[in-house]
């Protein structure tokens, strides 16, 4: 095990009532989880997104935090929150990281796997 480490799990969920797909608009949310499996205390300090729908557009999102905040993890410790994307394609991927700042004052990145943002019902 690292000294430095978190680990990511998402969920995710179409969200018909702010979607729509006349216009090429399909909104997802999702919920991730932060673990610091770590060693030493961990602060969240800025995420970066790479959004890609079906036909290969990509979004790039960067950004100081997650929902306004900078979540301080003790080791063990999680912190869960939900946010959303909308894509022009019914079917997509999210992946990234989080940069992050141990308590010693070490940095280090915590990468998030690709995960599918899909429409239920949809074939893949």
């Amino acid at each position: 095990m690292s000294q430095y480490e978190l680990s990511v799990s998402a969920k995710t969920r179409y969200l018909p009532e702010q979607s729509d797909p006349e216009r090429r608009q399909y909104a997802f949310a999702y919920t991730l989880t932060i673990r610091n499996t770590g060693q030493v205390p961990a602060q969240l300090i800025a995420r970066h997104w790479i959004i890609t729908d079906s036909d290969a557009k990509a979004q790039e999102v960067k950004g100081l935090g997650v929902i306004g905040q900078q979540p301080l993890l003790q080791p063990g410790e999680q912190f869960e929150y939900t946010s959303w994307a909308i894509i022009a394609t019914p079917v997509g991927t999210m992946r990234g990281e989080y940069f992050c700042v141990a308590e010693d004052g070490e940095r280090f990145e915590a990468p998030v796997a690709e995960f599918t943002l899909q429409m239920p019902r949809t074939l893949h």
